[in-house]
């Protein structure tokens, strides 16, 4: 008899669209070798310099990516991965977000005992990780990169390993991470089974215009891949945690941490609802608003609860997410994605990608401030109390401009007038109400008035008359060669200024990133 020969075809490979990918994963992977290999340790502005020009680097190649291919998706593995508007724009922000990182870290890495060259490495593949999701085609190439996204975080949370409160973080959220992925890999596997593809595009083209209401296999994986992003983004009641992991991490890592990560998990939510499992969205919508309920509660109550500064940030986080979830969970009666998207579906999900990026700022900064105020310690026993509320009163005194740029981020967070997050809060109520989802954008904004209390407070002790025990001759000396200004870190008050300038533009001229995350959302349903 003969023999069958089996031809393997490797898929074809577009390397410009990959482009940002290989920028992040090569300067990560050049600068472990050349930190391994040289005769001594390399000065800790080799590896910011390094991380901040690989982000902005990977930011400027998705913009003009976006300018060359006027949005038009080009896939490239055989359909496995993408590049669309909406993956460039969740680019540029995961650049923005290592750039603002790697400063605010750069005065912070000897406190926290943390190794230059390992942090901005795993700074870099965790930013890959996050790229990889934003446009991931295939359930597969998906689930590689949250793994990569989350395996760097880990370490990255690990690295502070002299404090007892980062072990205890890592570990909890490592423990935790790895049911999550054991979640999303069954899902995987479940929807895989019902549909015979794990291609997005492919699993949406056999679901197109069957109806399959009783098809409880896919439902079930379904409901999995929920669990499993829902944890990512730490979506009530899958949030548990995080306000253990964001307090017990090192300030810049909780930034990156509620900001670039919840993003990136918010994106692969996106891709999965809209490109692949869109015909079972009278099953999935419930659950969407149910979790939105219960997100947008928790985060509000448990927020005004708290007497550290930094946990009340963690529980804020929680809230926003549930402001992204209730734009994502706006979905129209429709006969189809076309149709939902003629209805204003694209506006719904594009307030959901306006509110993460402005939020992404809003967080980026806020712990960068945190990052800042928490260096003025005594002794590294007092960082247990680093954050506690009372150590913000008279802040104002002590530091006003610190305290002017916090207030600003804070009341952005709260939805005042004239920040972006007031434009971000309405967009995604005003997508509720068009959805018919009045009890939820009801909600919403009950939620957002309890929330303000947790911000007001913080405020008000900033700007209480009297001082705190802590004052600037408390403050350990500057090492030498930390360039600073007005007794701040100069790569910090970078960062802060960033968020700030961002927060308020956007707030007064909002018009263009709207349109830029409409454009990005049409990307991916059209």
């Amino acid at each position: 008899m003969g023999q069958v020969e089996i031809a393997f075809e490797a898929p074809a490979v577009d390397w410009w669209v990959l482009t940002p990918q290989i920028i992040l994963v090569g300067a990560a992977l050049g600068l472990l070798l050349v930190a391994s290999l040289a005769p001594r340790a390399l000065p800790d502005w080799v590896s910011t310099i390094t991380s901040i020009a690989t982000g902005a680097a990977a930011a400027i190649v998705a913009a003009v990516q976006w300018a060359a291919w006027d949005l038009a998706p080009r896939p490239t593995l055989n359909g496995a991965f993408v590049s669309d508007g909406f993956s460039l724009l969740l680019t540029v922000l995961v650049g923005a977000g290592v750039v603002m990182t790697a400063l605010v870290a750069h005065s912070a890495l000897d406190r926290y005992d943390m190794a230059p060259p390992e942090f901005a490495a795993l700074l870099l593949a965790s930013a890959a990780g996050a790229v990889v999701m934003a446009g991931a085609n295939d359930l597969i190439v998906l689930f590689l990169g949250l793994e990569s996204l989350s395996i760097a975080l880990y370490v990255l949370i690990a690295l502070a390993g002299r404090r007892a409160s980062a072990r205890e973080s890592a570990m909890k959220y490592f423990v935790l991470g790895a049911f999550s992925s054991a979640f999303f890999l069954y899902g995987i596997a479940l929807v895989y089974g019902s549909t015979g593809s794990t291609n997005l595009s492919g699993i949406g083209g056999f679901l197109f215009g069957s109806i399959r209401e009783t098809d409880y296999l896919l439902l079930a994986g379904i409901a999995l891949l929920l669990v499993g992003l829902g944890f990512k983004v730490a979506a009530v009641p899958f949030h548990f945690w995080a306000p253990d992991v964001y307090e017990g991490a090192p300030s810049p890592v909780t930034g990156y941490l509620a900001s670039i990560a919840k993003a990136a998990g918010f994106a692969a939510l996106a891709r999965v609802l809209y490109v692949a499992v869109f015909e079972q969205s009278t099953a999935w919508t419930p659950i969407l608003v149910a979790l939105a309920f219960a997100t947008l509660a928790v985060g509000a109550v448990m927020a005004i609860c708290q007497n550290d500064v930094k946990r009340m940030l963690a529980y804020s986080s929680i809230s926003h997410a549930g402001f992204v979830l209730v734009g994502l969970s706006a979905v129209p009666a429709a006969s189809g994605v076309l149709q939902w998207a003629e209805e204003g579906g694209g506006d719904a999900v594009s307030s959901s990608v306006f509110y993460l990026i402005t939020y992404s700022f809003m967080a980026l900064g806020s712990f960068a401030v945190l990052s800042v105020v928490g260096a003025e310690l005594r002794s590294p026993e007092a960082d247990a109390s680093a954050h506690a509320l009372s150590r913000y009163g008279g802040l104002a005194r002590r530091r006003p401009v610190l305290a002017l740029a916090f207030t600003v981020l804070l009341l952005a967070q709260a939805g005042v007038p004239l920040t972006a997050g007031f434009v971000a809060k309405f967009e995604v109520i005003r997508a509720a109400i068009d959805a018919s989802g009045y009890v939820l954008a009801a909600v919403a904004m009950i939620t957002a008035v309890v929330s303000a209390f947790a911000y007001l407070r913080v405020v008000l002790a900033m700007y209480a008359p009297e001082g705190s025990a802590d004052d600037d001759d408390s403050a350990p000396a500057a090492r030498a060669g930390r360039p600073r200004w007005g007794g701040l870190p100069l790569t910090s008050v970078f960062a802060i200024s960033l968020a700030v300038a961002v927060t308020v533009v956007v707030g007064v001229l909002p018009q263009t990133l709207l349109e830029w995350s409409r454009d990005a959302v049409l990307s991916i349903i059209l």
